[in-house]
């Protein structure tokens, strides 16, 4: 098992993206029928929703959707899940293929954290969705902020997602993360759920703060130089790096 400094924490949590607001868990209510009969008790038709792990598939489901970010420094290759966040990845998908993130910078990348793009303006503050107006948070157990992952940045507050996104670089992380985050937003991770942690690494303190809708299925090694390029005032590159398109595979 790896794990970080728990310091580096406290620091993350400074310089969480765009300020990363804090996302309430929305509470899965499943209606329990019990019907009481003489001889025996009725089986319960509560209906549980299995924690899926969609980001480690080997295979891209037929639901999934693929896209290729074309960077200047290298291919990467995403899976969507429309699935589990259906909002997010039609803004996203839409924005590709209308162009919008052509040319468009990593505005700011944090090395052993993640790297962050999708602003129009290059300046962090910009950027809308389709919808005309910032949407909903989409969160789902079975999606979690693991490296790799493609998430939603926000301004610090829930609900206001707009076209700016970012990809988990981190490959480490702390388990002490889990007893914060469990007592501040009332959720208790499934076990399975953190062997992913230990084994891929991640940002777990990013789970129901913000959107995952996505994951690199290949070209990590890219996301990895991105994030150790050189950076000035505001962790943004140095020398400019951008998008150059995006794709639609699937």
């Amino acid at each position: 098992m790896r794990f970080m400094k728990y310091g580096l924490l406290s620091f993350l949590l400074l310089v969480l993206i765009s300020g990363c607001g804090q996302g309430a868990t929305e509470e899965r209510t499943g209606a329990v029928n019990e019907e009481e009969v003489e001889v025996e008790q009725a089986p319960s038709t509560e209906e549980v929703t299995p924690v899926e792990y969609p980001q480690f598939h080997a295979a891209v489901q037929p639901e999934e959707r693929m896209v290729k970010m074309v960077t200047s420094m290298g291919d990467i290759t995403i899976r969507l899940f429309p699935q589990y966040a259906p909002l997010a990845v039609e803004n996203f998908i839409t924005h590709s293929e209308n162009g919008y993130y052509d040319g468009v910078l990593f505005h700011r990348v944090i090395e052993g954290f993640m790297v962050q793009s999708g602003d129009p303006e290059g300046t962090g503050r910009g950027g809308e969705s389709i919808y005309g107006q910032p949407f909903a948070d989409e969160f789902s157990p079975s999606l979690g902020h693991y490296r790799g992952a493609l998430s939603m940045a926000n301004p610090d507050r829930p609900d206001t997602n707009g076209s700016q996104f970012f990809i988990v670089q981190s490959n480490d992380f702390d388990p002490r993360m889990f007893e914060q985050i469990e007592k501040q937003y009332g959720v208790e991770f499934p076990e399975e759920t953190i062997k992913h942690y230990e084994q891929h690494g991640g940002t777990p303190f990013l789970d129901y703060r913000h959107t995952v809708f996505g994951h690199v299925f290949e070209g990590m090694d890219v996301v990895d130089a991105i994030a150790q390029v050189q950076v000035g005032q505001n962790d943004r590159p140095i020398e400019d790096v951008i998008i150059q398109r995006i794709e639609i595979l699937q």
